[in-house]
């Protein structure tokens, strides 16, 4: 049984086929067939497997037939909602969308699967169906943020899989975030950065601190430079490629980015509507002020991978619209095309005989992961 891309990632010529969970986002399956028709005309060689209600899915389809050579229909009866406990979901979660989605990739039918549900239940399936690479500990999280370098992104993990992480989970997520960026963002030596209250050595909690040295001593065999402990700050910034964190963090600074991201855009549209000559200057700096626009744009780079996992799955927002919808499968279809799963998987197994050549090193009190370097 195919447990990824493996079995169906491109070539130059084949076809790249992704699973999407139509269901569980908070604008309904209008939003998520709005952004798959924006997708299927952006990439001539995707194709899609849609799960859902197909009482609610069909309506939508048959506005697009064109499209339908490239659109398979899974129905499903139910669906996950943002109030079910990831829990009940992996008891009873069959038969819903999102556990089919999941499917289609476990089956080797789909090279990545994108769903923009419940993140909690969609981990746990995921976990569930997928399975963990060997030798990791904890799957997570992985995110893109813009800079101010036009065309480069910033990767940072983990923004919610798991709120805690202790020094070795650290250092797995600094190797996994590195291939991410390798692979999929084109960076073939990335500079990896400890998210801290401050970049001076001695700040910073004991498990940050055993973390820190983690990541100088490894930082070679995971073929990343490591730049030390990075700030807030600098998450937008390019003085870093990587930002690692725990879950619980990650989540945090995420959420407060989207809302600067918003409000900064609202301040901006009252402002440049506020007077008559305000309105004059906007209309002369339209064309700039659009790609601003687009540039802070939250919904353009929409999509947290889950990493460590048999299978690339891709976490959408779940109040993305179809332009979010489109970015995540855009996402889903970008990894798969560079084989990304397959080369994680290399890494991280080449990282697990690094540790076990060098010792391996796990918290401090002797209990939870092994680092794979």
């Amino acid at each position: 049984m195919a447990t990824g891309p493996s079995s169906v990632s491109a070539t130059a010529s084949e076809r790249v086929v992704i699973s999407v969970d139509a269901m569980g986002g908070d604008r309904g399956p209008a939003a998520v067939v709005a952004g798959l028709v924006d997708s299927l005309a952006q990439h001539d060689r995707l194709d899609v497997i849609l799960h859902g209600d197909e009482a609610a899915l069909r309506p939508l389809l048959d506005r697009h037939p064109d499209l339908a050579p490239r659109i398979t229909l899974r129905h499903a009866d139910r669906a996950v909602t943002m109030e079910d406990k990831p829990s009940q979901v992996m008891r009873h979660g069959q038969g819903t969308s999102m556990w089919s989605a999941i499917d289609s990739l476990r089956e080797g039918e789909a090279a990545a699967a994108v769903s923009c549900g419940n993140t909690g239940a969609l981990m746990a399936v995921s976990m569930l169906r997928l399975r963990k690479m060997p030798g990791l500990n904890r799957p997570a999280i992985a995110s893109l943020f813009p800079t101010p370098k036009p065309g480069k992104m910033n990767v940072m993990l983990d923004m919610g899989a798991d709120v805690k992480a202790d020094p070795g989970d650290l250092l797995q997520f600094a190797f996994m975030g590195a291939s991410y960026a390798r692979n999929g963002l084109g960076l073939p030596r990335p500079r990896v950065g400890l998210l801290n209250v401050g970049t001076e050595e001695h700040k910073g909690r004991a498990e940050l601190q055993e973390a820190h040295a983690l990541l100088g001593k490894r930082a070679g065999a995971g073929d990343f430079d490591y730049v030390g402990f990075v700030e807030g700050t600098d998450i937008l910034s390019d003085r870093v490629d990587v930002i690692v964190t725990d879950g619980f963090t990650g989540n945090v600074a995420l959420k407060a980015i989207e809302g600067t991201a918003r409000l900064v855009s609202d301040l901006m549209r009252q402002t440049l509507t506020s007077t008559l000559m305000a309105k004059l200057g906007a209309l002369m700096a339209r064309g700039a002020l659009g790609r601003l626009q687009r540039r802070i744009d939250p919904r353009r780079v929409n999509g947290g991978v889950f990493l460590g996992l048999n299978g690339t799955v891709i976490k959408s927002h779940g109040s993305a619209d179809s332009t979010g919808i489109a970015a995540a499968i855009g996402l889903a279809y970008q990894l798969a095309q560079v084989h990304f799963l397959e080369r994680l998987a290399a890494r991280v197994a080449s990282a697990e005989a690094a540790g076990q050549d060098g010792g391996r090193v796990g918290p401090a009190n002797g209990t939870g992961s092994s680092p794979t370097e």
